[in-house]
């Protein structure tokens, strides 16, 4: 039975109030603490990790039999979106919403995630308001987009803070190769060109033999294990720093909300293995040296393979525009901003004919001055 089923306590619900007037904290980016929006109070967010101290690894063939301890399994409440099917922690006393992910109106319901605790997280180091300044920025240098929907994004609805479930994956690897080395060398030739006999070098290749084996340690190899954003955009936000992480606290989610995986902790070590197989290809190559390599086959052995589930901090925006949905997401550390790209029509059809009239003005132009 995989982990993600293992039964784990009643479902987790987290609350902050303020020690001051009752009403609920959340996390300020800002300051690194827990704030009253109602009274002003700040509250610390407790022991931060030390520089120097690293997260600690799972093992994953635990983790795949679950036999994971209960204490690192949890179940919270969680809405998901019929449309897009993310599942995102919600507050209890919410009872409708839309989906950040896709702008779909959702009711929430009383449905449940069982999921590995996150054993680490980047906080949220920009406020909403220097998202959305990144996020204007980046839509202001995308001239084809259609003004309504600039403006549209400009006075919509606040961006919401969603903390992007992720794997990284520790494994060292022995990999035994077979292929062959090309060592190129030039022999001159003579031939006929425009009548004349010319000499040429040609470039040959030697082809002998190659076997050895490789082995590389890879560290914090990084999955998305969400379905809920196209990858490209994820993929665009990067790099993170993880060396920054957290160990998970609750605190920090505080005023944010959490998707849970979608992608199983199996199911994205398969995506973690493609990447591993690429470097070992390129230190395969890189070991059988010369000038050209052919590669026939490569046997990888993996071991001491661990595992965390992380949390990373990105501010999402969905709008619905005439009836499509576009989506821009920013990295909530950097500012870095993805998206779709859409176009006007009226646009793109304004820039062809004046295009077309600088044209034929510098063809005129170039005629009567011949």
């Amino acid at each position: 039975m995989p982990a993600d089923t293992v039964a784990p306590p009643a479902p987790t619900d987290h609350r902050f109030p303020c020690g001051t007037c009752g009403s609920d904290l959340r996390f300020d980016p800002g300051s690194g603490d827990l704030v009253c929006d109602h009274c002003g109070n700040h509250q610390d967010i407790g022991s931060r990790a030390s520089p120097f101290v690293t997260l600690s690894e799972q093992d994953f063939a635990a983790a795949v039999n679950a036999q994971l301890p209960a204490a690192e399994v949890e179940e919270t409440r969680v809405s998901q979106c019929p449309s897009c099917g993310a599942q995102v922690e919600f507050d209890a006393d919410l009872h409708a919403t839309e989906c950040p992910f896709c702008a779909t109106p959702v009711v929430t319901t009383t449905g449940t995630h069982r999921h590995i605790k996150p054993r680490g997280l980047l906080p949220f180091g920009l406020e909403e308001s220097q998202a959305r300044d990144a996020m204007k920025d980046w839509l202001g240098q995308l001239w084809f987009a259609p003004n309504g929907l600039q403006q549209y994004a400009r006075k919509g609805r606040r961006m919401d803070g969603i903390y992007v479930p992720y794997w990284t994956f520790d494994a060292q690897t022995q990999s035994a190769y077979s292929g062959q080395r090309g060592d190129d060398y030039y022999v001159n030739r003579t031939v006929m060109r425009d009548g004349k006999r010319q000499t040429v070098r040609v470039r040959k290749t030697r082809w002998s033999p190659a076997r050895g084996r490789v082995a590389r340690f890879f560290d914090d190899v990084l999955v998305l294990a969400s379905t809920s954003l196209p990858k490209q955009y994820t993929d665009g936000l990067e790099p993170w720093d993880l060396s920054a992480m957290e160990p998970y606290q609750p605190d920090y989610l505080a005023g944010f909300r959490a998707e849970g995986y979608q992608v199983t902790l199996t199911d994205g070590f398969e995506q973690a293995r493609v990447h591993m197989d690429a470097m070992i290809l390129r230190d395969v190559k890189f070991d059988i040296g010369g000038d050209r390599q052919q590669v026939s086959d490569v046997q990888t052995q993996v071991s001491d393979v661990t595992f965390k589930h992380i949390l990373l901090p990105v501010w999402l925006a969905a709008y619905k525009y005439k009836g499509q949905t576009y989506r821009f997401v920013v990295n909530g550390r950097t500012g870095r901003v993805q998206g779709e790209r859409p176009y006007s029509a009226w646009k793109i059809a304004l820039a062809t004919i004046l295009g077309l009239v600088v044209a034929l003005t510098v063809g005129y132009l170039y005629a009567t001055n011949s």
